[in-house]
């Protein structure tokens, strides 16, 4: 019974992670743009293509090892992603600012910059799933029948990490 209390714990720290690190993302694009931006998971979904296929290809082409092209991979992403929302702020966002218009434009604006980039991806990925190829050796560890990964681990840390840098900072 304990076990498996702790076993929800720990897996709902690591969802909770995630949403927390999206939800920071969120805050961060608000305080720049004040805008809620309702693309900023649209970008997150691109992100995530760009870094499978970025990944990929520095596996069976370059045929570089896990460790190394993850190390290449988190910069190289973070730069195409970033690309992505500099341009849709330049294009649909900026625009509506120098003119002046009503915020409701602007959020209108940003669902469908949201729809655009989901239905691109439907169009040109289509819906089946990827799986992303393994950079880093999973683990799994079991302590007193509580089960938990390297990678569940290193999650919850780097959303920690990120909060502790951010409000220093």
């Amino acid at each position: 019974m304990i076990e498996s209390i702790i076993q929800n714990l720990i897996n709902a720290l690591q969802w909770g992670s995630f949403y927390a690190l999206i939800a920071l993302g969120y805050t961060m694009v608000y305080g720049v743009l004040t805008l809620i931006n309702f693309a900023h998971g649209d970008v997150f979904m691109v992100g995530a293509y760009i870094a499978f296929f970025v990944a990929s290809f520095i596996l069976s082409v370059l045929g570089l090892p896990g460790w190394m092209a993850l190390a290449l991979t988190i910069p190289l992403t973070m730069i195409l992603t970033s690309m992505v929302g500099v341009s849709l702020e330049r294009v649909a966002y900026r625009p509506l600012r120098r003119k002046g218009a009503h915020r409701l434009y602007v959020v209108i604006t940003a669902l469908m910059c949201g729809l655009i980039l989901e239905h691109s991806n439907l169009a040109i990925l289509g819906a089946s799933r990827k799986a992303f190829p393994p950079l880093i050796t999973e683990h799994v560890y079991t302590v007193g029948g509580v089960s938990f990964t390297n990678l569940k681990i290193a999650v919850i840390v780097t959303a920690v990490l990120a909060f502790f840098i951010l409000q220093w900072i």
